[in-house]
């Protein structure tokens, strides 16, 4: 069991992956040995979004998890024969020092960098997630300290940025499976005139009071108004990275990982839990179980930060193909519950923004939302086991026993503010019974 000074449950585990996905030996193995040496027969397993590090992403943990000892006394779930334990997943991933941070739900917004360049928090964060790209960084850093008035200078600062996203996904135009719906185009992001994204992101922060005189202290325009549109493309270049090794995380990591607890303890029921990309990661890890019973008896997605079509078995707008993930709920013994906010507005403005191929004119208002949207946002898309739900009705009457089900959290998730809104406000006691009711340990 980790020695985690604080930490509001036990047992409790922490397992840390690499970009890779590789699981470290030790904590793995602690993991394994200690599920079955406390005959623990419910393990709920967290996977956070972005964080900069160890220490943020415990303390969300710890934050998240509080209230579940009193409500599983409540709920007689040792008298039912559960043996409840907790883990948390982490990986590496990062946030930007203007993101208001789940563990925190006090916080006001921090104050926007890009008026003296990258701090040395996020700088070294990027270097971390973006390795051998310390000198792109570094210039990038004194571009946006400087924000000159001067059109090449910003055309200079898309081209290193653009030149951060992986080498892998740029080749020849595709981007396998980083939307979530199979190969297709770049993202224009990647591949549309550096003034017009720059604008586009400005116009999106805008949208989401993120770009303000009441923030600035003046009217953001012209140029200025740009390089803000241009720190919020760095932002995003690092979360389509982060999305990506969320993915690689779930499948060649967590999912191995946990076929192996399975072998172990046989008799084990996991509950994944994944905030942000985080869903993202335990959603993969549907994808990397190996063949034979899956231990995975519920999951919860928490302001997911990927597609909504995900999951669906046909695109509306590409009937001959489905999600990447694809019927992979079937691989649940128990329900895939997705919990959405429309007060997030990382999801339902940048997100889709970010994502979008390609559009038919050059105004974020002109946003085909419905095509790029999040399962944050909305909730699962075009899967027809798929029912809606307020989280108030879920908490009254329960959830079905299985199936995929979209909880309507925004009564509850409904805090932050710009440029996200209420993408990080999770760590409530609402939310967290839902993930016991989905995992069928409280009634």
């Amino acid at each position: 069991m980790a020695d985690t000074p604080g930490m509001s449950v036990e047992p409790y585990w922490e397992l840390t992956f690499d970009e890779d996905g590789h699981p470290d030996p030790a904590e793995s193995d602690a993991l394994t040995r200690g599920v079955a040496q406390q005959g623990v027969t419910d393990l709920v397993m967290f996977a956070h979004g972005w964080n900069n590090d160890r220490s943020s992403a415990t303390r969300l943990y710890t934050a998240f998890f509080a209230p579940f000892p009193g409500l599983l006394a409540a709920g007689g779930a040792e008298a039912a024969g559960h043996r409840v334990g907790y883990a948390g997943v982490i990986w590496p991933s990062m946030d930007f020092p203007d993101e208001p941070v789940p563990h925190f739900p006090q916080q006001g917004v921090r104050a926007r960098a890009v008026h003296a360049g990258l701090d040395p928090a996020t700088r070294e964060a990027l270097v971390r997630l973006l390795p051998c790209q310390e000198a792109a960084v570094d210039r990038l850093s004194e571009l946006l300290a400087q924000r000159p008035d001067d059109p090449a200078r910003l055309e200079e600062f898309v081209t290193l940025a653009r030149g951060l996203a992986p080498a892998a996904q740029a080749a020849n135009g595709q981007a396998p499976g980083v939307y979530d719906l199979g190969p297709g185009p770049l993202p224009a992001m990647l591949t549309a005139d550096a003034r017009q994204v720059c604008g586009d992101f400005a116009s999106a922060l805008e949208s989401v009071g993120a770009l303000s005189a009441s923030l600035f202290g003046g009217v953001v325009d012209g140029m200025e108004r740009l390089w803000h549109g241009a720190f919020e493309l760095l932002r995003q270049i690092s979360y389509w990275t982060m999305k990506r090794r969320a993915g690689t995380v779930g499948h060649d990591g967590l999912g191995p990982f946990l076929g192996g607890l399975a072998r172990s303890s046989p008799a084990l029921r996991v509950h994944l839990v994944g905030h942000s990309f985080g869903a993202r990661l335990v959603s993969f890890a549907l994808s990397g179980l190996p063949d034979g019973r899956s231990p995975v008896a519920s999951v919860t997605l928490l302001e997911g930060a990927f597609s909504h079509y995900a999951f669906a078995s046909s695109l509306p707008f590409a009937t001959d193909r489905g999600g990447a993930l694809s019927g992979l709920y079937d691989r649940i013994d128990g329900p895939l519950v997705c919990c959405y906010s429309s007060h997030d507005t990382a999801l339902g403005v940048l997100y889709p923004l970010a994502s979008m191929a390609s559009r038919d004119d050059d105004s974020v208002l002109g946003l085909d939302i419905p095509r790029w949207g999040a399962l944050g946002h909305d909730g699962v898309q075009s899967v027809s086991a798929c029912s809606g739900i307020p989280v108030a009705d879920v908490l009254r009457d329960g959830l079905p026993a299985d199936d995929c089900v979209n909880v309507d959290a925004s009564s509850v998730v409904s805090r932050g503010g710009p440029p996200t809104g209420a993408h990080s406000d999770i760590c409530h006691e609402e939310l967290a019974r839902v993930v016991l009711l989905a995992g069928k340990v409280v009634g």
